[in-house]
């Protein structure tokens, strides 16, 4: 089954270089109108100019696509209101929004600066809010979007250095899980892709032959399936140098060991018992968690 998008208009952010570049390209290759949006700024967010989106546009179009440029700051929500009404403008619909925009600001969190903290977070976090919030209205009346979160291992996972930039990776993963309810009666689905890719944000990092092998365009199937129209809702999808995973959010069956003076003892005690994987479950919404807490207390006769 060949995934196309003819007639279809995608955003996506941070798309002048690296892998929004590649993202861009990938949704064009495959008939999509592609808007892409690009401050220009370095990578930890200074400067800014719309001639990286420009270039990428350039690319689309010599191969015969159709494509706009865009030079908001995500951080804008007004320039972001602005960049949605422009694809509106020019193509009457926006079905596809790839939230790839980002900066880093990487220190040991002991001597991170908080407003390096909150910049990273403006960015990747408000900046996907943003750009969810303005495409949302327009998906809801046409009954069909795909949304893209880009979260990261170092979220999933953590990395030294990293509080601010996984703080907020991290949360575009809470934010795909509620926005994946809310969209579905909507057949808008909404889903984290969480890639390695080597990009001007991990030059010198890794040794040549791993960057090579983490080349972005290694992620684009990913993005892809996420974009298209049998995408899933509420994936996790990792991709890099072409293997594919997913990461899951997951509870374990826990203990019900009751309330009393002693309970925080009995937990210490058995912690290892609450903590254990079997039977481990991936749970559809937050209520889930309350209804194993509330089932297993009504199971040993809901004693206090």
């Amino acid at each position: 089954m060949s995934i196309e998008f003819k007639d279809r208009v995608a955003i996506v952010t941070g798309a002048g270089g690296g892998l929004g570049r590649q993202h861009a390209l990938g949704l064009a290759a495959r008939g999509a109108r592609v808007l892409v949006n690009d401050l220009g700024g370095a990578v930890n967010g200074a400067g800014g100019s719309v001639t990286a989106a420009q270039s990428v546009v350039d690319e689309i179009r010599a191969l015969g696509g159709q494509a706009l440029a865009n030079g908001a700051s995500v951080t804008d929500a007004a320039a972001v209101q602005g960049m949605v009404q422009q694809a509106i403008d020019a193509w009457g619909r926006v079905d596809i929004l790839v939230n790839n925009a980002g900066i880093l600001r990487d220190k040991s969190f002991a001597k991170m600066d908080l407003a390096d903290f909150r910049l990273v977070m403006e960015v990747h976090v408000m900046g996907a809010v943003h750009c969810t919030q303005a495409v949302w209205p327009h998906m809801v009346a046409q009954k069909y979007g795909r949304i893209v979160m880009t979260t990261s291992s170092s979220g999933l996972y953590g990395n030294f250095g990293q509080a601010n930039y996984g703080a907020a990776k991290m949360a575009l993963v809470g934010l795909m899980q509620t926005l994946s309810i809310e969209g579905l009666k909507h057949d808008i689905r909404v889903n984290c892709l969480a890639p390695t890719a080597a990009t001007r944000m991990t030059e010198g990092l890794m040794p040549e032959d791993v960057l090579r092998a983490l080349r972005p365009e290694a992620v684009v199937p990913a993005m892809l399936v996420l974009a298209s129209q049998d995408a899933p809702n509420r994936t996790i999808l990792c991709a890099g140098a072409g293997t594919f995973e997913a990461a899951h959010i997951t509870l374990t069956p826990g203990l019900h060991l009751g309330v009393d003076a002693q309970t925080p003892e009995r937990l210490a005690a058995r912690l290892a018992e609450v903590a254990a994987r079997s039977g481990e479950t991936v749970p559809q919404s937050g209520g889930e968690q309350g209804a194993n807490e509330v089932g297993k207390a009504f199971a040993h006769g809901a004693r206090a």
